[in-house]
């Protein structure tokens, strides 16, 4: 059961997501893209995890202003499809550039196991801008930008939230 953080939906099961499920069931699915779930994103989150985040958010957001939903639930899973360790990679290697060479891994891997269309295209390789210089040529585009960074600091906050919770725990163990 799939469930975006922040929502109290399941993806799978519920009436309220029943249009966004029908977009991405496939990408669900997917041997590839379930190869997410064994790389660390942000903090205690999975790539798969902040993925399904930011597709989940992007289509709500998308569908809201009467913008391609479809485009928007399909690019967000598949943004940050680079399946690697970017922290591990980046150690070997010694730079310090996945925010600016994901996104194009990630299109290379999408347009290989998916049919993708230019506005899917244009989201999942520019979802760094302004670090990806080229600005985006969709509305669509633009909110993914931000639903990004958005479902990041969801994400880093989930994760700063347990930490303080074991820490009070901890501490109120203590004191007794």
């Amino acid at each position: 059961m799939s469930k975006a953080l922040g929502s109290r939906y399941s993806i799978e099961h519920s009436d309220d997501t029943k249009e966004y499920f029908e977009f991405v069931k496939d990408l669900i699915d997917d041997d590839v893209v379930n190869e997410m779930k064994k790389y660390r994103h942000h903090y205690s989150t999975n790539c798969y995890q902040h993925c399904l985040n930011v597709s989940y958010y992007n289509y709500l957001v998308c569908r809201k202003l009467g913008l391609d939903s479809r485009s928007a639930a399909r690019a967000g899973f598949l943004h940050d499809l680079y399946l690697y360790d970017w922290r591990e990679r980046e150690r070997k290697k010694g730079e310090k550039r996945h925010g600016t060479y994901h996104p194009r891994v990630a299109l290379k891997n999408a347009k290989e196991h998916f049919d993708i269309d230019k506005r899917e295209e244009d989201m999942i390789v520019k979802h760094m801008w302004p670090l990806t210089i080229k600005p985006p040529k969709y509305a669509e585009s633009y909110v993914i930008v931000c639903i990004d960074k958005y479902a990041a600091m969801l994400e880093i906050g989930v994760h700063l939230g347990r930490k303080m919770k074991t820490k009070a725990q901890s501490i109120k163990r203590t004191a007794r």
